[in-house]
């Protein structure tokens, strides 16, 4: 039953990310043919952002070392591709495919940014500044990702000073939108509001500010309403539920994006998603996983059917 609430946006934009962060967690790598068919699924239940693939070395993430593979064979496929990349060597890659759409991922914290990117926060901008110029001056969109946000595993809460001081340097090197990630998901609303808050009065305005929370504690939906609340209309979410983060282990599955779609549904939220070719895109994918999907509303949905 579609029934509004006052004070939220007219439409989202969902930030799919469930063929990138999804499958670059799985514990053997997906066929590339499949992972092609999975973005164009997500494509045709009306996903118009589809984060394809990652241009990080394959030692690092071997589940997504088909990148070069991969991003051609989705030419035909409409929906903006951003894709990940760690440095100037894997802007390089991305470029030269014809990639339009760049994102970089930072940490919050130092011992994230150690463990993730073998870098101090301070040093992982400094790789990061020649990516995102070089992106700009290609006519790239740039997406900076800033991970750790209001907890991490090894350094516990995160100050809400220290996140903004770091998406506002990321903001500086030129990026054009910001994702603000609970990594192990111990966000609550009153958190995210009071980040947003304060990233506000930094100067950072809610438009260029998307939110990326995962399920640990099971927040991950209240987290997105409040963030909409505050004015948010960019929510990462995957299909199915799937992923989480191969760097820090208390991380479990991404905000499901039929979970999100349901809620955003029921609040008359335009997103332009199909939810049952959504969640049928899903069940599809599971299967080939060999496991069901942990998103609430894809196993409620299929067991109807």
């Amino acid at each position: 039953m579609n029934v509004p609430a006052p004070g939220l946006p007219a439409r989202v934009r969902i930030h799919e990310v469930g063929a990138r962060d999804g499958l670059q967690n799985e514990p053997t790598a997906v066929p590339t043919e499949v992972k092609a068919e999975f973005v164009r699924r997500l494509a045709a239940a009306g996903l118009t952002t589809i984060e394809a693939t990652s241009f990080v070395h394959p030692k690092w993430v071997p589940q997504l070392a088909d990148a070069e593979q991969l991003f051609p064979m989705l030419a035909d496929v409409d929906a903006a591709l951003p894709v990940l990349v760690p440095n100037e060597r894997g802007l390089d890659r991305a470029l030269a495919l014809g990639a339009t759409r760049i994102a970089v991922f930072g940490s919050a914290t130092e011992t994230f940014a150690s463990r993730n990117l073998n870098r101090t926060v301070a040093e992982s901008l400094a790789m990061f500044e020649p990516v995102v110029a070089r992106a700009r001056q290609g006519g790239a969109h740039v997406r900076g990702y800033l991970s750790m946000c209001f907890g991490d595993p090894w350094e516990g809460a995160v100050p809400v000073h220290q996140v903004v001081s770091v998406a506002k340097a990321l903001l500086d090197l030129g990026c054009d939108e910001l994702s603000l990630g609970d990594t192990i998901g111990v966000a609550t609303p009153g958190h995210v509001q009071a980040l947003l808050s304060a990233l506000n009065e930094a100067g950072v305005p809610t438009d260029r500010i998307g939110v990326h929370f995962h399920d640990t504690y099971g927040q991950a939906l209240s987290n997105t309403l409040a963030a909409l609340q505050h004015g948010v209309t960019t929510v990462d979410a995957s299909a199915g539920g799937l992923g989480g983060c191969p760097y820090a282990k208390s991380a479990t599955g991404n905000l499901a994006t039929e979970d999100l779609v349901w809620m955003l549904d029921g609040l008359g939220i335009e997103t332009g998603v199909d939810l049952a070719a959504l969640t049928a895109t899903s069940v599809w994918m599971a299967e080939r996983l060999g496991r069901p999907s942990p998103s609430r509303t894809v196993r409620a949905l299929s067991h109807k059917e």
